[in-house]
């Protein structure tokens, strides 16, 4: 039996490279969609954000408003009446001013921290993603 028989190594859990293929082909496609689950996600964040404080500017433009009311109510009543009654209208047109500002302030902080409407963590986790792709398609 010299030479006529050959050793066979035990079988391994090898798999083919069709299997392969099939696993990998399947892990990408669930990265994808992980990738579009986080920039959906982060995107919807972004829209709440833009939302709120586009509703602060609405605010501050109805403090506004009424600030611009109150002044014209002042004049008014500066002009028609003794000093006490101006004075007053005068007093609530700078509260209404001053509320009107925090609103606008307010409104610019929320949009700014909304901006730029793009997915930037998902961005990032996709390239970090490809990078890993590259490096095991190198190996």
């Amino acid at each position: 039996m010299i030479g006529s028989v050959r050793h066979r190594p035990e079988e391994t859990n090898h798999s083919t490279v069709a299997e392969l293929t099939k696993q990998a082909s399947q892990q990408l496609s669930d990265v994808v969609r992980s990738e579009m689950r986080l920039a959906q996600a982060e995107m919807k964040e972004k829209g709440k954000r833009a939302g709120f404080g586009g509703g602060m500017f609405g605010g501050a433009a109805v403090m506004g408003l009424l600030a611009l009311w109150a002044l014209v109510f002042a004049a008014i009543a500066g002009i028609a009446v003794a000093l006490p009654v101006w004075a007053a209208a005068l007093i609530v047109a700078g509260g209404l001013l001053l509320v009107a500002g925090v609103l606008a302030l307010a409104g610019k902080h929320e949009l700014g921290s909304a901006a730029p409407p793009k997915p930037e963590r998902t961005i990032d986790s996709v390239k970090a993603d490809v990078d890993a792709i590259r490096e095991g398609a190198h190996r």
